[in-house]
């Protein structure tokens, strides 16, 4: 899959959506055409479920994007050798060498940030939006 360049700048978040969209087309039930737009968002629907759940990115570590964002990457992380070393002694034979670890998983790496419980993203656009129009704080905040 190569890269379009239609715009005069190239946005580095696009390199996720190229990588999620190659992982769509190549998986082996991608159908050569869909039947209607509602079954095009129903497969689509299905397979980000998985994308996100089940599936394990190499760049995180091989964890799933929501045991990273949902901060359950370290429990995970501290359950792999004892089933990996469980797996190593019932069956030898299917390893050529004892397990490495993967990568520690690298927080900056997602999209999404996790928020504070206390923060509301509307209030945050509203600071960004007043801000950029000279009207932040609200006038009443302001004292004077």
């Amino acid at each position: 899959m190569s890269p379009h360049r239609w715009a005069k700048w190239w946005c580095p978040n696009d390199y996720y959506s190229e990588a999620a969209f190659k992982t769509l087309k190549y998986r082996p039930d991608f159908p050569d055409a869909f039947g209607s737009l509602e079954d095009a968002r129903a497969f689509c629907a299905a397979f980000y479920r998985w994308y996100n759940t089940e599936h394990r990115h190499s760049g995180i570590g091989m964890h799933t994007p929501y045991d990273v964002h949902h901060g359950r990457a370290g429990a995970v992380r501290a359950a792999r050798p004892v089933s990996l070393s469980q797996a190593y002694a019932a069956t030898p034979e299917r390893f050529d060498r004892k397990h490495t670890e993967p990568p520690e998983p690298a927080r900056d790496r997602l999209d999404q940030p996790t928020r504070t419980e206390h923060s509301n993203p509307t209030d945050e656009m509203n600071q960004k939006v007043g801000r950029f129009r000279g009207e932040w704080p609200p006038k009443e905040t302001r004292g004077w």
